[in-house]
């Protein structure tokens, strides 16, 4: 067990951190903007005059991603039902409406291939991480992505010396669920009052606390101040901002 420090703030007695991956260790904002986009795009293509209402759900502007918009907090499946039930006003049945959501997200992810280029790790990321797994501390990443999504991301980046848990959203359970901290807690084999969550949405800080988390850590890259993080036991710029408490 470890003491982490933040910001003067102390979270004591800990054996792991479990990381947000989008947002909080992969810069994907620029990947995210143009895939929603392309997204709304398909949509309202066969839907014409849709698109606006899609990219204001998904929380994108014509220039930038709102950290609290779906698509940057959300599963894949929430994206989907949320465009689905703007298909539908348009007097669509809902399974047809579904189905045009589901094959315009498949076409959209077909277009958009080339994630890596799009999405890089923050800098210094590896390093933390490093840092982290060489302190004794389990290391796990928790995402509203897919497992195979978060697979790809720790291999892409050869992280899997340092991270033993790779979590994705299973089904209908998802981010702030709190059962899916302490599924992710049960697969490091530690308890949750051990554990500190590190992500940059509100759904991460919420998931946390109601799982009896030792702490919630906020990111907001170079903007610690971000309202959405008003709820963080500590909010941070940078991921060099966690550090130990030497003994």
């Amino acid at each position: 067990m470890v003491t982490i420090v933040c910001k003067k703030i102390k979270f004591p007695k800990i054996e792991a951190i479990i990381f947000d991956k989008d947002g909080t260790l992969q810069d994907s904002q620029k990947f995210l903007w143009e895939l929603g986009r392309k997204r709304a795009q398909i949509v309202d293509a066969e839907i014409p005059g849709i698109g606006e209402s899609l990219l204001a759900a998904f929380g994108i502007s014509e220039d930038a991603l709102d950290p609290k918009g779906l698509i940057a907090v959300g599963s894949r499946r929430e994206n989907e039902i949320a465009a689905a039930t703007y298909i539908a006003e348009t007097g669509r049945s809902w399974f047809e409406s579904l189905a045009i959501a589901t094959k315009a997200f498949a076409e959209a992810e077909q277009y958009i291939t080339q994630r890596s280029q799009s999405s890089l790790i923050f800098p210094g990321s590896v390093e933390v991480l490093k840092f982290l797994f060489l302190a004794g501390l389990k290391l796990g990443i928790l995402s509203a992505d897919s497992t195979a999504g978060v697979e790809a991301f720790v291999d892409r980046h050869k992280l899997f010396e340092y991270i033993q848990l790779t979590m994705g959203v299973q089904g209908e359970l998802t981010k702030p669920d709190p059962r899916l901290f302490l599924k992710a807690c049960q697969a490091l084999e530690v308890k949750p009052e051990a554990t500190i969550m590190v992500g940059d949405s509100q759904g991460d800080m919420a998931m946390a606390k109601a799982a009896g988390a030792a702490g919630a850590i906020g990111i907001s890259w170079g903007t610690p101040e971000a309202a959405h993080l008003e709820t963080a036991d500590v909010a941070i710029s940078f991921l060099n901002e966690i550090q130990i408490l030497e003994s």
